[in-house]
């Protein structure tokens, strides 16, 4: 993706199944759980740029020593390097059991270590110990803050990860009060996440050597398991754990979603029905982007997306092949670009057509933008892509250049656009592998607000163009009144202002927006149909993005919020 677009989080289990000096005899590692969740992790960091935290727990910890050791880093740069410095210096600590670490990609919200996982709920007894950490995010915080307040404690923070923590110790508390031996955690799992609305992949730990998994019933975030006789793991993505442990994909098991995976210290593993289920809808984001793109089935969808392109790509150059340069934006869309090429051949082949291709676009990794100034910020901006000279022809060929999604425009229109046309191209296409983006996200992914969205400022302005301002004050008015009534979730009056418009309106209004005025190359948007997204990415059809039909009903009361926040010019996060 051309622009930065941050994302909640990655997790990384590693349980030990033999002890400790069984892996130092066998496989020559004496820290062999310490470097398998380090490499789960290192496997993961695109899903955390902003903080990292690791824990090990130890089974019959000695009197008077610690059962864990927690470490945690949100340094500036690399969060993860530094975490595992900490972890190196303290390493006699981390001679555990139980490995839980996490990778934080912050949506929002402070960008401190308190605000990194895994989150601790301490307590002498060690049945009542407990290590979380997730991928997650939850629309209706507000109610485990009421639950908790009514239960009689007082949280000390309303960040939806140690509102969860709380919620969940406090249910555990409870259950091992009458059950101390063998405490039921699907009861305690449902009890405190069934009726919340949200999507998450949550893992936990106790002090006593139980863990748990559990993934939300609609399986709109990721999650995946391995385990033998030797070792038990968990990530959020399976390329992790084939990595780490040498394992075919078929090794590697999807965490069902709704169902919670325990393992309790004595080594029984269950795999049990917990939350109410619901249609799945996973999220085809994480298809497109934000997963890497070495998951064999992943790798796959995004060639079918390259290729499903190919008849809109052509049209947008009247099938000139002798003419045009294919290529992409660096990096998440190489794999669709391979497919793009691949069905272009087809269609050259017949017409005995080169195919003309290359990497122009050139991401510098290591450039920073050190000046202060407004103006001379945005020139600077722009050099933060570079371009490969000599492969197109000023003045006579086009260049088509593949991106994975366009949310909000603004690297396109400043930065990709200007230093293409430096090469002369007499027309510029730029082709989304995904739809047009045009609502909010609350699962997890930072789209919070709708007028940043590019498809959502091309919206407002044909309506207005149309002189649509009914239309558009019914839509304002009928949000309000939901969210003031609570009836929030029963319309979603952002979508009633979408139906208003086809998209074959508002593409060529999307184009003009993200024109730059300097521009002097013809330009045109080419975008991903949702049919075609759905064909490309069978059983993942959370695409509530494009479509705006939300997962959960605290999806529908976000994009309302949205709305009239828009409307109100009020900034603030819709959730």
């Amino acid at each position: 993706m051309s622009e930065l677009l941050k994302h909640e989080c990655g997790v990384a289990l590693v349980r030990l199944r033999k002890n400790l000096g069984w892996y130092a005899r066998s496989c020559g590692i004496p820290d062999y759980g310490l470097e398998k969740v380090t490499l789960l992790l290192e496997k993961q960091h695109n899903r955390g740029q902003d903080g990292a935290g690791l824990a090990a727990v130890k089974f019959d910890p000695e009197p008077g020593t610690p059962a864990c050791a927690l470490a945690k880093s949100a340094a500036s740069g690399s969060p993860l390097a530094d975490l595992l410095d900490k972890v190196a210096a303290r390493r006699e600590e981390f001679a555990g059991n139980i490995f839980l670490g996490h990778l934080r990609y912050a949506t929002f919200g402070k960008g401190d270590v308190s605000c990194c996982s895994p989150f601790l709920h301490d307590s002498t007894c060690l049945d009542r110990m407990l290590l979380l950490a997730g991928n997650f995010n939850f629309t209706d915080t507000g109610e485990m803050l009421k639950h908790l307040t009514a239960s009689g404690h007082h949280p000390a923070s309303t960040a939806d990860g140690y509102l969860l923590l709380q919620t969940v110790a406090h249910f555990l508390e409870k259950e091992v009060n009458v059950h101390p031996d063998c405490p039921d955690y699907v009861k305690i799992l449902r009890q405190a996440v069934n009726s919340l609305d949200g999507a998450f992949t949550i893992c936990g730990v106790t002090g006593s050597g139980d863990l748990f998994l559990l993934r939300d019933s609609r399986g709109i975030r990721p999650g995946y398991f391995y385990f033998d006789d030797e070792v038990f793991a968990a990530a959020s993505e399976r390329p992790a754990i084939q990595a780490a442990f040498n394992r075919a994909t078929s090794e590697v098991m999807e965490l069902p979603p709704g169902k919670a995976v325990i393992l309790r210290r004595e080594g029984q593993l269950e795999i049990c029905d917990c939350l109410d289920p619901r249609p799945r809808r996973s999220c085809v984001f994480e298809r497109i982007y934000f997963s890497r793109g070495n998951d064999g089935e992943i790798h796959h969808e995004r060639r079918a997306l390259g290729k499903a392109l190919v008849p809109a790509v052509l049209a947008s150059v009247d099938s000139d092949f002798d003419n045009t340069v294919f290529s992409y934006i660096p990096n998440s869309a190489q794999a669709a670009f391979h497919g793009l090429l691949e069905e272009l051949s087809f269609s050259a082949m017949k017409k005995k057509h080169v195919i003309r291709f290359g990497q122009v676009a050139v991401k510098d990794a290591k450039f920073r933008t050190f000046i202060t100034d407004a103006a001379h910020r945005q020139e600077i901006y722009r050099h933060v892509y570079d371009v490969t000279y000599g492969l197109v022809r000023p003045g006579s060929d086009n260049l088509v250049v593949l991106d994975d999604s366009i949310v909000r425009g603004n690297t396109i229109r400043s930065a990709i656009l200007p230093m293409l046309d430096r090469l002369g191209p007499k027309k510029i296409v730029v082709a989304s592998s995904a739809p047009p983006v045009k609502y909010p996200d609350c699962y997890g992914i930072d789209m919070a607000t709708a007028g940043e969205l590019i498809a959502f400022q091309a919206l407002i302005s044909l309506l207005k163009k149309r002189n649509a301002q009914a239309l558009l004050d019914e839509c304002r008015d009928g949000a309000r009144e939901a969210l003031a009534s609570g009836k929030g979730s029963e319309i979603n009056w952002m979508k009633k202002l979408y139906d208003a418009v086809p998209d074959e309106e508002l593409l060529p209004e999307i184009t003009r927006l993200l024109t730059p005025p300097e521009l002097n190359a013809d330009f045109e948007v080419v975008y991903q149909t949702c049919a075609d997204l759905r064909s490309c990415c069978p059983g993942h059809t959370g695409d509530w993005y494009f479509t705006g039909d939300y997962p959960t009903p605290g999806g529908v009361t976000v994009a309302n919020r949205a709305l009239v926040n828009y409307f109100d010019n009020n900034s603030e996060r819709a959730y």
